[in-house]
């Protein structure tokens, strides 16, 4: 089995995709109580180390098979002021170090898609020499959850560095010929789960995939469904973006329900089971800024094929 070390581990989308994927995990790194939490609830044996990523040291995790993360996005992000390298919360350097310190047969790194705008282009070119530099083939490539199986409009940028002896192995994941199901379809045991008399009704017209869901920041308040434009495209949907609720509507609710962050979480690709740790607040917040598993799940498949062809060649 192929194994793997991943940084700012989150809630655990990513994690899920690589362990679907059939990586198992030798360590997360996450410096979020409430998303540590979430990971060892949901897998009591994995190694979730809690701390900030800066004083992490890769030495023990020498050879690994895969460094993976979703290093913060702020820095790269078009709600945010793009700052780059000169964000505080800018941990590509970090990444690229423990690569360096462990010395991985791949690399797997997602954020938003500011990333592969034009401000960053000198950016991205820097940390390709580096990583050129290190023995690593690298690419760049824009992914749309909803070519995966997600019901949501979600594009990420998904960084990937092969070890240039296995990099002819590897090709990014190809789109799924079947569209994912509509939000409708998606929610409506959840819409329907006290009885709401509307929810057949409301699934009608929810017609169409989610926009992207958004997780907020800690500068901000409690958890809505994003900026005005993305209520917009909820309200279309019959969902009111204002905020999120506790529990499915009522039995006689009259009106446009919100979303519960159950309900998120299928969105963005959870399995129900998958629970989260915190109120309401802390849990969107999660669900709202973590790595579609489906969308990891179908990258890390193609890594796992690159870097199997080396373990066949070792048996032989």
């Amino acid at each position: 089995m192929l194994n793997s070390l991943e940084l700012c581990a989150g809630a655990g989308g990513q994690a899920l995709g690589l362990e679907s994927a059939g990586f198992a995990h030798s360590a997360l790194i996450e410096w979020e109580p409430a998303a540590c939490d979430t990971l060892r609830v949901n897998r009591p044996g994995w190694n979730v180390i809690e701390g900030d990523l800066r004083h992490f040291s890769g030495g023990a995790y020498k050879g690994i098979d895969l460094v993976a993360g979703g290093v913060p996005c702020p820095p790269f992000s078009k709600a945010g002021k793009q700052l780059g390298a000169d964000d505080e919360r800018d941990l590509f350097p970090e990444a690229i170090r423990l690569v360096d310190e462990c010395r991985p047969q791949a690399v797997m790194l997602e954020n938003v898609r500011g990333l592969l705008d034009a401000v960053f282009e000198d950016y991205r070119s820097k940390v390709e020499k580096q990583l050129t530099k290190l023995g690593y083939v690298p690419g760049w490539r824009l992914l749309n959850a909803c070519d995966y199986g997600v019901s949501q409009l979600r594009p990420r940028v998904v960084f990937v560095g092969i070890r240039k002896d296995l990099a002819a192995g590897f090709s990014w994941p190809e789109p799924l010929k079947t569209p994912p199901p509509t939000v409708g379809a998606l929610l409506l045991d959840l819409m329907n789960a006290e009885g709401w008399r509307g929810a057949q009704r409301w699934s009608e017209q929810a017609n169409a995939i989610a926009p992207t869901l958004v997780g907020g920041s800690k500068k901000h308040g409690g958890p809505d469904l994003g900026p005005t434009r993305a209520k917009r495209a909820w309200a279309a949907l019959g969902v009111d973006g204002m905020g999120l609720w506790d529990e499915a509507p009522p039995r006689d609710f009259v009106g446009m329900p919100r979303l519960t962050p159950r309900m998120t979480a299928r969105i963005q690709g959870f399995p129900d089971s998958w629970k989260f740790a915190g109120r309401k607040t802390a849990a969107y917040r999660q669900i709202g800024n973590a790595f579609p598993p489906p969308v990891a799940a179908a990258v890390a498949r193609q890594i796992s094929a690159a870097l199997s062809v080396q373990r066949v060649f070792k048996v032989a």
